[in-house]
């Protein structure tokens, strides 16, 4: 466990919890509201606050916080102009533009998928999604995708013991996920029809750096009444994995 590890950091780890919490919950958060999403107790939550407003990153009015520009700092690493957000946004661009749907790179978060670039058309789905959002991996393109490839016990790890039917057509059964997840691994890309949202089908290819480790994924998202199944394979397909292709030339290039 990372407690027993000597060089685990108990206090910072709290104090990112704390930090991470606001992205869910919104500004505005009381030391109660926190601690019960968190988990925390209060006075551990309250040190962190402290700790948090005496960096910059959040500032208190009267008893409720919210978070500062500060954070931004943070991610200055991330977002920098040799990113894989950076290197990914205008080849995104240029995709939409080309096929005239939504695209999006993904990676990893914990049991999420979290959206690091995004080119968007009109919205397709009552979910709003941006930069930083996060959907369930085990039901999302992407995060098939990311899953077809790891191991049995990193799939457990990484999926719900049981599956919630967000729609008809979600496959919520887990036998049926691992069979969807192995066709993804074989055929390279895996495709979503309906099961995240209702009108929403989406296909989604891997992104790999120089080395050929699996780092992202790249997905097209569609409405369902305007772009078949055997529209996604045969039309948008061969222009993601493109798409994809040319992330990796960039990645070699300056990562």
């Amino acid at each position: 466990m990372t407690e027993r590890d000597p060089d685990y950091m108990q206090s910072l780890a709290r104090g990112l919890q704390v930090l991470e919490a606001f992205a869910v919950l919104g500004q505005r958060q009381s030391v109660a509201g926190l601690a019960a999403h968190t988990g925390l107790a209060r006075g551990v939550v309250a040190r962190c606050l402290h700790t948090l407003v005496r960096t910059g990153h959040v500032e208190r009015q009267d008893r409720h916080f919210s978070v500062l520009p500060g954070v931004l700092r943070l991610a200055d690493a991330f977002l920098s102009d040799r990113s894989l957000p950076a290197l990914a946004q205008p080849l995104l661009e240029q995709l939409r533009d080309e096929i005239g749907e939504s695209c999006s790179l993904g990676v990893f978060d914990r049991s999420d998928i979290l959206y690091i670039a995004r080119a968007s058309r009109s919205s397709i789905m009552t979910i709003g999604l941006r930069v930083g959002s996060r959907l369930p991996a085990w039901c999302t393109s992407m995060g098939r995708v990311l899953l077809a490839e790891l191991p049995p016990a990193d799939r457990d790890a990484l999926i719900p013991a049981t599956l919630p039917r967000l729609t008809p057509d979600t496959v919520a059964n887990r036998a049926a996920l691992d069979e969807k997840l192995d066709e993804a691994l074989r055929d390279g890309f895996a495709l979503v029809d309906q099961e995240l949202e209702a009108g929403l089908r989406s296909i989604a290819v891997p992104v790999r750096d120089p080395e050929a480790r699996l780092i992202a994924a790249l997905n097209v998202g569609t409405n369902a009444l305007e772009r078949s199944i055997d529209d996604l394979r045969t039309r948008i397909l061969p222009r993601l994995q493109a798409t994809a292709a040319a992330l990796h030339r960039e990645i070699g290039r300056f990562m």
